[in-house]
Parts: structure tokens; sequence; C-alpha cells
């Protein structure tokens, strides 16, 4: 039962981590791909910095930052009530961030892939930035989209090291299946990790799968 809940939980994190990204990192990344502002690489490393940073140094900062003590999270405390600290609420926040890259660098690939040409004939007919967006480059994106959405799912599903310093391993709040698996492997209960070992081994499977085979990207995406 603890383990179907951690499922769960790690599935419903995994979720909102993917629906909240996407609004979020499709205009940062159109920005990065048409922008010639001199900042791009500063924001570029800035965004791409959760692929080369530890997860727990990334995880501690998070908790410094947004601890109750912290302006932050005191603010967080002040309007709802709650710590975002080892809580679920934290968990989604360390998520957008450490899931970043795996939303914005596919689509900022897929934008880059757009012609030009038909982004210009777009300008010439009276299309603003916004229109070329949201009318000619996201159709042409739907791939990028796609493959978007599961690196950045299959990458929250298998989060260990942030959701450790940031949440803990409180059952039915914080315990994913990362956690699960890491304590089922600490109490020696090696029949119980293996059977999540091999869940996750699988879907890790089957998303690279679907990345490079139905979406047809190859994972040059997290190279920009």
């Amino acid at each position: 039962m603890a383990d179907m809940q951690a499922v769960w939980l790690t599935g419903l994190l995994a979720g909102m981590t993917t629906l909240l990204l996407a609004p979020l990192a499709t205009p940062l990344a159109w920005w990065l791909a048409r922008s010639p502002s001199s900042l791009r690489p500063i924001i570029e490393a800035v965004v791409a910095l959760p692929l080369v940073l530890p997860p727990t140094v990334l995880g501690f900062y998070l908790l410094v930052l947004l601890n109750p003590g912290s302006p932050m999270g005191a603010f967080w405390v002040s309007i709802t009530g709650a710590s975002l600290t080892f809580s679920f609420s934290g968990l989604v926040f360390a998520s957008l961030v450490y899931s970043l890259p795996f939303m914005v660098q596919p689509l900022h690939t897929a934008f880059r892939a757009v012609p030009a040409a038909t982004l210009e004939a777009a300008a010439t007919l009276g299309a603003s930035s916004r229109d070329q967006l949201l009318n000619v480059a996201l159709p042409l994106s739907r791939r990028g989209f796609l493959t978007g959405a599961i690196l950045t799912f299959a990458h929250t599903v298998g989060e260990f090291g942030v959701v450790l310093m940031m949440g803990g391993n409180i059952p039915g709040e914080t315990r994913v299946l990362s956690i699960a698996i890491y304590e089922h492997v600490e109490t020696l209960n090696y029949d119980a990790a293996h059977v999540l070992a091999l869940g996750l081994l699988c879907f890790s499977f089957i998303s690279l799968w679907v990345v490079y085979g139905v979406a047809g990207q190859r994972v040059e995406v997290l190279r920009g």
C-alpha cells in the first residue's frame, strides 16, 4: 500500500511539473531561440545549470531559499499557512527548477528549426512576434513539445537528490518512488526495491523509445 501511494504521488508530481512547465518554458524557449541579446548565453547557462549541478547542491540551496525563516519561505507561509519545505508543494517548486532544461531545450531546438523564411513571410503579412509564435512556430513544433513533455515527466519521476533535500521521506506527502527504493535498500528489502526499480527501468526505456522513435526526435535536444 505504501509503495502504491509512492507510485501515485510520483505520477502526480511528474504530471503537475510537466503541465506547469509547458506554458512557462514556451516563451522562454522562444526568446532563447530568436533573441539577439548579449544576455542570451547567460540565460542559457542558468537554464541548463540543473543538467550539471549535483542535485543535492540544488536541493540544498532551494532548502535555504524556501525554508520558513527566509523571506520567500515566510511569504509563502503568510499566504498559504503552510511551509514549502518538506511538503508536496515544495517538491513541485523544486521539480520546476530541476526539470526546466528538459522542457526548454527541446522547445528551443524545435523553434530554431522553424524556417526563418516562414517567419519572415508571416511578418510581411502583419504577424507580430506573438502571432508568429502562436500561429506559425507552435504548430510546426509539435514534436518538440512531445519530446519536452516526455523528458520532463520521465526526469521528474526519477528525481532523488532534490526530492530528498527538499522533501525528506514523509509517507503520503513527499515519499516518491526514488525515495521508496532508497528506503527499501536501506532496510535490506531488496525484493521490494527490485520491483520498483524494474518498473522505473522499463518506464525509462519506453520513454526514450518514444522520444527516439515515435516523436522522431534525437536527444541532441539536451545539447541545444
